[in-house]
């Protein structure tokens, strides 16, 4: 039986600074890490009244201001049906208008935080939406499962929101969705309703903290603990989990040893430290380079010692296979996303190639975030994507 992974929050002094890092660990090793600002909260999955500050017809696109002071870019392409808070005929947008948005992704550098219409309110099992209206299978389920799932969710389905089912919905019965969905239902109509009856600049729905809302998030089959050392941020869990996911509140539990501290026991801060790293050896003696820059991430596949005795072409293939898998679990582990380039070990046969990015394939279909393998280059270069919404871990702890 696989062993059950653990979801660990705690505070730490990262760089001089107190951050709260939640860390999920599988296989004894960590697989997942974020790192907050304690005391600072997220605008992702925030919705507010805002109001439209200018249009950008060249770039099919407006600012909408959801705070004074505060700008976000909006895709008209994106948001065909715009949420008015008063009623207005069908025309085009216009400087004043006021919309209930929702802050799909989090300011990156020097660009603005992206909001939208197309509301979306996240359960465990399902998401409920209020722009694409239809019900809509995760695509990394077995199809035995998606058809099941289908035919529970379809008598749930309305015409007045959307039903996404989520990969953790695998093995979920028909009443454990049911309920998820009775839950999400009121929380939708009830945050529509208020957000019409808002002035402007109010925040009508206040995402749970980043720590906790990741939770829902998690291989839910594999999560078997929910640990901190925190007082206050046991009863933020407690209160997160009462309210969302009830039937977890077994798994959260309170660590109140001196010693080891929680941090000491599974090696946190060690693994926060590593995950920034440049250098990442892998068990052959070849390691991976990799570098964030503005535009994307570069990682490059080096042999560095390793003293095996195949032919070259073979040794080729055993470090880049090995190199694929690091590499799925970094992009993960450090939340890496946009565009990202590989430059594996240069391999002559295309048999060899193909064998590669096959198994590359295999390893990103594990990542719970959208990753797509593209191609690869007449260079050798591997093009891979991954959806962004949040900061990258090095963004995190050197941003904030």
């Amino acid at each position: 039986m696989e062993e059950q992974g653990i979801f660990l929050v705690t505070r730490l002094s990262v760089h001089g600074k107190e951050k709260i890092v939640s860390a999920f660990y599988e296989s004894g090793r960590a697989a997942e890490l974020s790192c907050m600002s304690s005391g600072t909260d997220s605008l992702l999955g925030n919705i507010y009244v805002g109001k439209v500050k200018n249009i950008l017809s060249n770039i099919n696109a407006a600012f909408i201001e959801i705070a004074d002071g505060v700008l976000c870019y909006y895709s008209l392409a994106e948001n065909d049906t715009p949420l008015y808070t008063s009623p207005k005929k069908k025309e085009k947008l216009v400087p004043g208008d006021e919309l209930l948005v929702q802050v799909s992704r989090e300011a990156v550098k020097t660009k603005a935080p992206t909001v939208t219409c197309n509301l979306n309110f996240a359960g465990k099992y399902l998401v409920l939406t209020t722009g694409k209206k239809n019900l809509g299978i995760s695509s990394k389920l077995e199809q035995t499962e998606r058809q099941r799932l289908r035919q529970i969710a379809e008598p749930f389905f309305q015409e007045d929101f959307g039903i996404i089912v989520r990969t953790n919905a695998a093995g979920a019965g028909e009443e454990e969705l049911r309920e998820e969905l009775t839950r999400l239902t009121a929380l939708v109509r009830r945050t529509l309703e208020t957000g019409r009856n808002q002035t402007c600049f109010s925040l009508v729905y206040r995402e749970p903290p980043v720590y906790a809302a990741r939770i829902r998030s998690l291989p839910q089959n594999r999560l078997g603990k929910i640990v901190t050392d925190d007082r206050i941020l046991y009863e933020e869990l407690f209160s997160y989990l009462s309210e969302y996911q009830p039937e977890d509140l077994n798994k959260l539990q309170f660590y109140d040893q001196e010693a080891p501290s929680l941090n000491s026991l599974y090696g946190i801060g060690g693994a926060l430290e590593d995950a920034l790293r440049e250098r990442v050896w892998l068990k052959s003696g070849g390691y991976l380079v990799i570098q964030p820059t503005e535009a994307l991430t570069v990682i490059d596949v080096n042999t560095g010692k390793y003293q095996g005795r195949k032919k070259q072409q073979d040794t080729f293939l055993k470090i880049n296979k090995e190199a694929a898998v690091e590499i799925a679990r970094q992009l993960r582990l450090r939340n890496l996303s946009g565009i990202i380039i590989a430059d594996f070990i240069d391999m002559e046969a295309q048999e060899d190639q193909k064998v590669l990015m096959d198994y590359l394939a295999s390893e990103l279909k594990h990542d719970p975030v959208k990753t797509t393998l593209v191609d690869m280059t007449a260079l050798g270069l591997v093009e891979i994507t991954r959806k962004k919404t949040q900061k990258s871990l090095f963004e995190q702890v050197y941003s904030d």
